[in-house]
């Protein structure tokens, strides 16, 4: 039977693996991106989620899980799929944008089940709603920089 501290690791195991997804998909179009304000931005989204990871792994550690350092499979194929659209759009960077929008959405999904689990111990659920908040405004930055070219 697994206790509730496996439970709360199991939780956060799978944010961490969409966050990580997000620390990599935002250095990668750092990369890619000719727009310098477009590289800060993805630089400083990519540091948040290196931020991210290291406060749930904490956590994970607190409750005597081990640290989180992969991606998902999704994230996985998904990167893969990115490299091959950027090559055939000239890395354009609203195709660039598109992607890290839908990958936005993903981790959105998976912290709105994270949330809904009645396990999580009320500050965890506050650490992982306010994690969830940012989320939700990079996905708003992301919108409106996309719909302005």
């Amino acid at each position: 039977m697994e206790t509730a501290d496996q439970k709360v690791v199991d939780i956060l195991q799978e944010l961490t693996q969409f966050i990580n997804d997000g620390h990599k998909g935002y250095e990668h179009a750092a990369k890619e991106t000719t727009n310098p304000q477009l590289r800060q931005l993805y630089q400083t989204l990519a540091g948040q989620r290196a931020e991210f990871a290291q406060e749930l792994n904490e956590i994970i550690k607190n409750h005597g899980g081990t640290a989180e350092t992969s991606t998902t499979t999704k994230g996985k194929i998904f990167r893969q799929w990115i490299d091959a659209k950027a090559a055939l759009t000239n890395r354009d960077d609203n195709s660039i944008l598109d992607s890290n929008l839908f990958g936005e959405e993903w981790a959105q999904k998976a912290y709105n089940n994270a949330l809904q689990q009645t396990n999580l111990p009320q500050p965890i659920h506050q650490m992982v709603e306010r994690q969830k908040k940012a989320l939700e405004q990079t996905y708003q930055t992301l919108q409106k920089l996309r719909d302005a070219d």
